[in-house]
Order: structure tokens, then C-alpha cells, then sequence
């Protein structure tokens, strides 16, 4: 499968060496390693805050290629979805899942070998079974108070 993220013509290593608020635009894009755990939708717990992540998925993604269908444009259709920006990037930490790149260079961390900035093919991160490729269901076929059977397991 061809990655949908154009990753040609960017700095070397760029994610070792740029602060994330200093990327341009198609090096932030390139963060994305393509698990589709952020189109997700998620369970806060009342009580303690935590997030889960549900394998419901959000209408817009493609289970086959874990890319949203709608990318550019997907706020006009789901109004909640957040663009996820490097001066935002804090305030979204508590849903943003365990092995996601932004999340990792945000606390300093190192991309996974699978990375497909690390590995160059954009199958790896399918391989490592760290994405939901064949894993989600649709939300409009779960109803919301069902979608607590559907939790899913994250590494920390």
C-alpha cells in the first residue's frame, strides 16, 4: 500500500533535531505513523480522568488504510475532531495514545524502529501491529453506551 503522507524532501532526521513548534507543516504531517488510534473514539473515566481508547472508530476512518477519508476538511464533518497543532499539543496529551510520534518527541522520547520515518516503508507500523488496520468498528454501528465493551489495550 502507497503511504498517503508525502514524505519526500524533508530535512534529515529532522524529528532529532527540530523542536516540534519549529517543524513546517508537511515535517509535522510526518510525524503520523498511520495507526489510526486517533480516530478512536475514547471512554473518560468520571471519577479518576483516565482515558481508554474503544476500537469504535470515528465515521471518517478507513479501517483498510487507517487514514481519514476526509482529512483536509474532516472538521466539517465530525465538529469535534481536533487538529492536533504543535502549540496545542499539550492540552491533548491525556487521549493522545502511548506510541504515538507526537507524543513521544513531546516527552523527549525516541520514534519506534517501526516508524515509518525510521523503517521508510509505511507497512511497518502494520506490521508491528501497533495499528488498527482490520481492528475498528464503525460508531454508527455501536451505540454509545456499548462502546465500554469495546476497550482497548495500550503499552506504556
Amino acid at each position: 500500500m502507497t503511504d498517503c503522507i508525502d514524505r519526500t524532501g524533508l530535512r534529515s532526521r529532522f524529528w532529532e533535531t527540530v523542536p516540534l513548534n519549529r517543524m513546517t507543516q508537511p515535517e509535522w504531517e510526518a510525524l503520523c505513523d498511520g495507526c489510526g488510534k486517533c480516530c478512536l473514539n475514547k471512554l473518560e473515566d468520571e471519577e479518576t480522568g483516565e482515558i481508554a481508547l474503544t476500537r469504535v472508530a470515528c465515521r471518517l476512518l478507513d479501517d483498510s488504510s487507517c487514514r481519514c477519508a476526509q482529512y483536509p476538511i474532516r472538521p466539517q464533518f465530525v465538529p469535534d475532531c481536533i487538529v492536533l497543532k504543535p502549540d496545542t499539543l499539550d492540552q491533548h496529551m491525556t487521549w493522545i495514545p502511548a506510541t504515538c510520534a507526537y507524543r513521544l518527541l513531546y516527552e523527549g522520547r525516541r520514534l519506534y524502529d517501526w516508524h515509518p520515518l525510521i523503517s521508510g516503508d509505511p507497512e511497518t507500523v502494520h506490521a508491528a501491529g501497533v495499528s488498527m488496520r482490520g481492528r475498528t468498528v464503525p460508531e454508527f454501528e455501536v451505540p454509545e453506551d456499548d462502546w465500554e465493551d469495546h476497550l482497548i489495550e495500550e503499552p506504556t
